[in-house]
Parts: structure tokens; C-alpha cells; sequence
């Protein structure tokens, strides 16, 4: 009976994991904005803060 659940739960679970995508294509109505928005201010942030961290770890160490 055990066994018989675990596979029921292991299908159950690889449909839903598998249906996600085919219900996430549809994009819905346009949300409006600038499609051509600069991402270049958040990367550069990221990768700042990136460089901060390891050289506060680099000094940590010595």
C-alpha cells in the first residue's frame, strides 16, 4: 500500500512540475513601461557590492 502511494506521489508530483511551463506561456496583457529599460544601473550595483564582499572577506583573512 505504501509503495502504491509513493508512486502515486511521485506521478502527481512530475505532472504538476511538468504543466507548470504550458500554463506560464501565456504573458497576459501588456503591463505598459519601457521595453527598452537600462538593466546596466542594477548589474553594476550587483557587481559592486560583489567586489566589496570579497574584499572584505580578502582582509578578514589577514
Amino acid at each position: 500500500m505504501k509503495k502504491v502511494f509513493k508512486h502515486t506521489l511521485a506521478l502527481t508530483a512530475l505532472l504538476v512540475a511538468f504543466s507548470i511551463p504550458t500554463f506560464a506561456q501565456d504573458p497576459g496583457p501588456d503591463p505598459g513601461g519601457d521595453p527598452d529599460a537600462p538593466i546596466d544601473g542594477g548589474i553594476g550595483i550587483l557587481a559592486a557590492a560583489g567586489i566589496a564582499y570579497g574584499v572584505k572577506t580578502l582582509r578578514k583573512k589577514n
